[in-house]
């Protein structure tokens, strides 16, 4: 009987992946490695392949484009993700979603806990989910504990889009996707939101949808 096989260390299939050279491959919904718990980070990659793989995830974010990327969309798991987020939008939706600037950051083992009871609804993508949205509601204000890619501890709170692009972003390292906490009722393709939803709130969605927005914090 022959044995099961084995993958490659981790450290020889990122060497691999960055062999392709340009923007890593993105994987989507319906792949196993976007289910899987990531692995924390404890010194898997070399500093030299750490900063090369950071590099990556960030031309691959860039690429797409997206404001966020974590380890698992391009099939590694571990507990690393990049965001940034220049926030090219009009001054009325920049207001309803509190969206500004966020330079570009490195969580690596990224852990989150909500700060007051206020939650925000709003549409949200996802690069490993092309071709749709749907309503989230997240909480408005959160606490993030992580470090960045020197190993120098982050404890910050981050309120409007930010929080919500690091909720995003650290639930892929738990195998969560945005669907999993999305209104089904909301869900809408590319279409769909650039004929209808183009709104800085999904009030309008949510009435001629049928479904519920949450209420003001207690």
């Amino acid at each position: 009987m022959g044995t099961p096989h084995a993958r490659p260390p981790l450290a020889e299939r990122v060497e691999e992946l960055l062999a392709r050279g340009g923007p890593l491959p993105i994987v989507e919904a319906g792949d196993p490695a976007l289910r899987r718990v990531t692995e924390p980070y404890e010194g898997q990659l070399a500093p030299a392949l750490l900063a090369r793989f950071v590099e990556a995830l960030r031309l691959t974010m860039h690429a797409a484009p997206g404001v966020g990327l974590a380890a698992p969309q391009v099939g590694v798991e571990l507990r690393i993700a990049v965001i940034e987020d220049p926030a090219p939008v009009p001054e009325e939706v920049r207001a309803a979603r509190g969206r500004v600037p966020q330079p570009f950051r490195v969580l690596v083992d990224p852990a989150y806990e909500p700060v007051g009871g206020e939650r925000a609804a709003f549409f949200e993508g996802c690069l490993s989910v092309p071709g749709w949205q749907a309503v989230v509601a997240r909480p408005a204000q959160v606490r993030l504990r992580a470090a960045d890619e020197h190993g120098h501890a982050v404890d910050e709170v981050f309120s409007g889009w930010p929080a919500r692009i690091v909720q995003h972003e650290t639930d892929h390292l738990d195998g969560t996707l945005y669907l999993d906490r999305a209104e089904p009722r909301s869900l809408s393709s590319s279409r769909a939101m650039a004929e209808l939803w183009t709104q800085p709130t999904p009030g309008a969605a949510a009435a001629a949808l049928g479904f519920e927005l949450p209420g003001p914090a207690a």
